[in-house]
């Protein structure tokens, strides 16, 4: 190095955020370039490093571009600054090896492939051309491929691949796209994709290419395939053959639950599903989830088979974000193949999607008619996320998962080390420290010792990219959960205190809190409808209107409560729970009633000896089996296959009823020490309009009013009771579109500010955020 020279600065500065496997340091490599300044760039545990050195006016146009235009994947959330004395050194800007040290860098999710590698893909002159796993800087996976962090190949499940030299050359070369890129690879050196049949359908193994047509061609054919993903294995058959997806459904023993589709283009989607510009942005986006859409119907629209989702006016569609995705829909001059596939986790029910070979084998056969896999290791599983969007261009997730995690949650206060294990259904863990959170992939209902141990694995692997060593443990009070007992056996096996307990709708509340950065120094309103959570009195909540910081709450409202007969076993039967609340109401069973007539007399029978002498009929406050309950009493759902099917169906019926109709349905409001919600004359009124002959629609209809009205009422006592004026919709009745919508614009129109769920789930799935505010800040209570 030389002297140092009159009028140089030197600075050092460390980035921080979601700064590596996203080609950031070739970013600053040609920043820097460009503008003439020396120094150096490199990864670090806690970012990345830059000394940079040059005029001071262009030593500060640097810094202010730095943050300002990131590359597409990245995410700066510091740039932490000191000067240094200049060193005189007029040398070319540098990039230095990965410095592995401990610390905590922000891992990007996987994302879609990038314009660029689709254009290669396609290019025969080319060399990734056809190429199932062309990948770029600014594309394909990451979380589910890295095994450790810092983030560099040897880390990730790309080490077992050496570079050919065509590759390493780019992967060195920082003016390259693939500088750097941890996935790069190429036909000669990369993965290789294989098909294996199963017995009996006269076909052979097949490689690469072949393997890829001998795919289109099964599911030409009417055939079920399992494809291998980023994050595990999908189910595969053409969503316009009914006997497909009939068989599909039958073999994985579906139920009537709906299948995603994916639609080999934009323009395929256009032709299935009615799309806004905010709904083709979504589909688009580079974190490709699943988006539900209203259907168009034929003849307009192009036709699936009608088991793809039946009873559902709505659709879930997503787009192809993998090469392998692309080319089994084919390149133009390719065979032609099925333009939309139905693409479901593959698994069976009530188990954690596959992502091992072997194990897709065996835990699949039977459902699948052919593997379509290959030979890079899967790190961490990752389902599809799911997401609507609002009539405001507003997004609500569903399912966070493939396309968000591991990205990381900025939260209002600090939080001591923690991990929570979240609840019993739709289970997601989370890690937290400081103000970061990170929510895990979806896993799904616990119970299945397979289920169970893909947690643990889960939670292992955010704990290992996130350097979270958590200090306690956070857990749902309920106390029959799977994940209770799971997080009592974590906290004992990491030498820590007992779980910190946390109520059920508590947690939904400072879930949707911590996401829209409150910090918690003033209560909210807190409308938590879900279908079941354990209560305070030991009673199944699920009804609740709480006042509520972070560190209390108090039951200001709920629904009044009705038997819930056979327990969680009789969810499944809308039209007993229809009879238990008319029972409840001191309303008669009609014979003429739909729920009267679905019940045999013997099952009425029994069922009034069980609600007569209280034989396994614990009370419940939920909103999620009201639902279920006037479902059936129109006449929608009486026995339900899948979870909230019947107020799924009962939505669909609201629906169509049309915007003329503004009757809402009466709740009665009345008690002391919390204010009861009544249904009854709520039922009172919707039975005389149905004797009257008035359309399942406008009844279906005129109950989501009725609710909302409820809400708004309540919401508006507890404001004159305590000068609140914020309320928070969550829980996972609040996935109901119509009565989300209907709820916040009574609201608003009472002049609430309205916290509504967007990134986190408000469902179970972001239950654990929650158990993280509650646990994790500096001071626990217990409730009020």
């Amino acid at each position: 190095m030389t002297a140092p020279a009159t009028g140089l600065v030197r600075r050092r500065l460390t980035v921080r955020g979601t700064v590596q496997g996203v080609g950031f340091r070739p970013h600053v490599h040609r920043l820097a370039a460009a503008i003439g300044l020396s120094g150096f760039v490199g990864n670090t545990g806690d970012g990345v490093l830059i000394e940079i050195e040059g005029p001071a006016d262009e030593v500060d146009r640097f810094c202010a571009l730095l943050a300002a235009q990131p590359p597409p994947l990245a995410t700066v959330t510091a740039v932490d600054g000191v000067h240094l004395p200049a060193t005189g050194e007029t040398g070319p800007f540098t990039i230095r090896s990965t410095e592995r040290a401990p610390g905590r860098t922000q891992l990007p999710p996987d994302t879609a492939t990038c314009a660029d590698c689709l254009r290669e893909l396609a290019d025969p002159g080319d060399r990734r051309h056809r190429h199932p796993f062309a990948t770029c800087t600014h594309c394909g996976p990451r979380f589910t491929i890295a095994t450790g962090m810092p983030y560099d190949r040897a880390a990730t499940t790309m080490a077992g691949f050496p570079m050919c030299p065509a590759c390493a050359h780019e992967y060195g070369d920082p003016a390259d796209r693939r500088f750097h890129a941890q996935p790069v690879a190429c036909p000669d050196c990369g993965p290789r994709l294989a098909l294996i049949p199963a017995e009996g359908i006269g076909i052979r193994p097949a490689r690469d290419a072949e393997a890829l047509a001998t795919a289109r061609m099964l599911l030409a054919a009417g055939r079920i395939v399992a494809v291998k993903g980023v994050g595990g294995y999908h189910l595969a058959c053409d969503a316009t053959d009914p006997r497909a997806v009939s068989a599909l459904r039958d073999r994985k023993e579906r139920g009537g639950k709906a299948f995603a589709v994916m639609c080999a283009d934009l323009a395929t989607a256009e032709r299935i599903a009615l799309l806004s510009d905010a709904e083709r942005a979504a589909l688009t986006a580079a974190r490709r989830p699943i988006v539900l859409l209203r259907r168009r119907t034929p003849p307009d629209g192009l036709r699936l088979a009608d088991q793809v989702c039946p009873g559902s006016p709505h659709i879930g569609l997503l787009l192809p974000y993998t090469p392998v995705h692309t080319l089994l829909f084919g390149l133009p001059g390719d065979p032609p193949g099925p333009r939309t596939l139905v693409m479901t986790s593959g698994n069976r029910s009530g188990e954690p999607i596959v992502t091992d070979d072997a194990e897709a084998l065996t835990r699949l056969a039977g459902i699948a008619d052919a593997w379509l896999g290959h030979d890079r290791p899967i790190a961490a599983f990752c389902d599809d996320s799911l997401l609507r969007v609002r009539s405001d261009g507003t997004e609500q997730v569903l399912r966070r998962s493939r396309g968000y995690v591991p990205r990381p949650l900025r939260l209002p206060r600090p939080v001591r080390p923690t991990l929570a294990v979240g609840g019993d259904l739709k289970n997601v863990p989370c890690l937290g420290e400081g103000e970061h959170a990170w929510l895990g992939p979806h896993i799904g209902d616990m119970g299945e010792l397979a289920t169970l141990e893909a947690a643990e694995r889960a939670e292992r692997h955010l704990a290992g990219l996130t350097g979270v060593t958590p200090s306690r443990v956070a857990a749902d009070r309920h106390p029959g959960y799977h994940s209770v007992r799971r997080a009592r056996a974590r906290a004992a096996g990491l030498g820590l205190p007992a779980p910190v307990l946390v109520q059920h709708h508590h947690a939904h509340i400072a879930s949707a809190m911590a996401e829209h950065g409150l910090d918690g120094t003033t209560p909210v309103i807190g409308v938590a409808f879900d279908g079941t959570g354990h209560g305070d009195d030991g009673t199944v909540w699920g009804g609740e209107v709480l006042l509520a910081d972070y560190s209390r709450y108090r039951r200001f409202a709920h629904l009044v409560s009705a038997p819930l007969p056979g327990g969680d076993a009789g969810v499944a039967n809308p039209c007993r729970l229809a009879l238990a609340r008319l029972w409840a109401a001191g309303l008669p069973w009609t014979p003429r009633l739909p729920s009267v007539t679905a019940c045999s007399d013997t099952e009425r029978a029994v069922l009034r000896r069980q609600l007569e002498r209280q034989v396994a009929c614990v009370p419940t406050s939920s909103m999620g089996r009201l639902f279920d309950a006037v479902s059936s009493l129109v006449g929608v759902c009486h026995r339900a296959g899948y979870e909230a099917q019947a107020a799924v169906e009962l939505e669909a019926a609201a629906l169509e009823a049309g915007g003329s109709d503004t009757v809402a349905y009466p709740f009665g409001l009345g008690g002391r020490d919390s204010l009861g919600c009544d249904p009854a004359p709520m039922l009172t009124a919707l039975l005389h309009d149905q004797a009257r002959g008035t359309p399942v629609p406008v009844l279906a209809s005129r109950f989501h009013r009725g609710v909302a009205r409820a809400v708004t009422e309540i919401c508006h006592r507890a404001r004159t009771a305590t000068g609140l004026a914020t309320v928070a919709l969550t829980g996972g009745v609040f996935a109901n579109a119509l009565l989300e919508q209907e709820c916040a614009v009574r609201l608003t129109r009472d002049g609430f500010t309205v916290l509504r769920h967007g990134e986190v789930p408000p469902n179970d799935g972001g239950l654990a955020l929650g158990q993280l505010m509650v646990a994790g800040t500096a001071h626990h209570h217990e409730t009020e």
